[in-house]
């Protein structure tokens, strides 16, 4: 049954991977009281396994998330109980509630919207503004759930967008401004939506590695969620791991060129190599054939850089948290899992590397990182 009261927190995206960040922090938060509420959590797709989760989302108690790792020097395994999700909704079938409590009671939006989630879908129109079916593409979506409220009279909300995309608050800001011009929306709305709301860019930082059935996850120990200070902002909770900061890039920089490019420099010499279905990051590590290119690229295709932004010691000091991270003897974090989406993903953690370095001059070689690019040997 679901929970009748408003939550103040909605939250696009079930993946384990919020599960086992946001909606964890939210939890903890609550226990704490330094959070704004509970969370409605949205599901965008529908199928039988999608549902199935849904059903679970709903049972009272919670879901568990197993920490597993070292930290401070110690082993850690433990299991963490989950509360702050009290309603799952899914967008098909639950769409017009979801525009009812957007126009009402949520205060802050969330998204996860996974590697294709920002993407446009030419079935979307202006048509679906008043109607009981639910856009295609989240962006739409959006843009539909902000127009009703702004309809009611509601303040303006915040946004957090959780997506590994650089500056994602200032590209969905941007992306649903242009959906609103393309409908030829009112200029009022238009401006509540450029002005009045708080899209918010952030950075999220843990490896969760695995799901637990039906819904739960397996995380690290380690978890940073920074956010990038905005006027009238308003937090979904206050945490020791959540970072309110004037300075988003240097975290980005260190997240995206050391530990996302490891991740996908390792799966791209597992994919020329046809390595076997389950080899984990933890095993890649172990074998030199791996591990030695891997540290090469670091050394001398990336550090190098950072020691050219004043960055040197802080960058340093990060790779070898990533370094223990990857070693993590508790998690199987399986490859074939980070390759999903392995071209999209070259794009993003080589590209703006490479064309930083060549900014900055460097003359740097960085053979490996531009032959990854062109998918050639080496």
């Amino acid at each position: 049954m679901l929970n009748p009261v408003l939550n103040p927190i909605l939250q696009f995206g079930t993946s384990r991977f919020l599960q086992a960040h946001a909606d964890l922090f939210i939890s903890e938060a609550l226990e704490s009281g330094t959070a704004l509420g509970t969370v409605t959590i949205v599901q965008n797709t529908d199928n039988p396994q999608s549902a199935r989760r849904i059903d679970a989302f709903r049972q009272p108690g919670g879901f568990p998330v197993r920490i597993r790792g070292w930290q401070d020097g110690a082993a850690v395994d433990q299991e963490r109980r989950v509360v702050s999700v009290t309603q799952a909704l899914q967008t098909n079938r639950d769409w017009p509630r979801i525009r009812a409590e957007v126009a009402s009671g949520v205060q802050v939006i969330l998204s996860n919207t996974g590697d294709a989630g920002y993407a446009l879908s030419p079935e979307d129109h202006a048509g679906l503004l008043d109607g009981d079916v639910a856009p295609q593409s989240f962006p739409a979506k959006l843009l539909v759930l902000l127009h009703g409220r702004f309809l009611c009279g509601a303040a303006p909300i915040s946004i957090f967008p959780c997506e590994l995309v650089a500056n994602n608050g200032t590209v969905l800001r941007e992306l649903v401004l242009q959906l609103a011009r393309a409908w030829k929306l009112a200029s009022a709305f238009v401006a509540w939506l450029a002005e009045g709301c708080v899209w918010v860019n952030s950075l999220v930082d843990r490896i969760v590695s695995e799901p637990l059935d039906p819904i739960g996850a397996v995380a690290e120990p380690y978890a940073l969620w920074a956010i990038e200070a905005q006027p009238g902002m308003l937090l979904p909770c206050r945490h020791p791991q959540l970072v309110v900061t004037d300075s988003l890039e240097l975290y980005e920089r260190r997240k995206l060129f050391l530990l996302n490019l490891g991740h996908t420099f390792l799966a791209e010499q597992w994919l020329a190599a046809g390595g076997p279905d389950d080899l984990t990051v933890l095993q890649a590590m172990a074998d030199p054939s791996m591990r030695e290119p891997l540290e090469s690229v670091w050394a001398e295709e990336v550090l190098p850089l950072f020691a050219a932004l004043g960055e040197a010691q802080a960058s340093c000091d990060y790779l070898q948290q990533v370094r223990d991270r990857f070693n993590n003897p508790f998690l199987a974090h399986r490859l074939a899992d980070i390759a999903q989406n392995h071209g999209q993903k070259k794009q993003r953690r080589f590209g703006p590397l490479l064309a930083l370095a060549e900014q900055l001059g460097l003359g740097l070689p960085q053979r490996r990182l531009r032959a990854a690019m062109e998918g050639v040997a080496a």
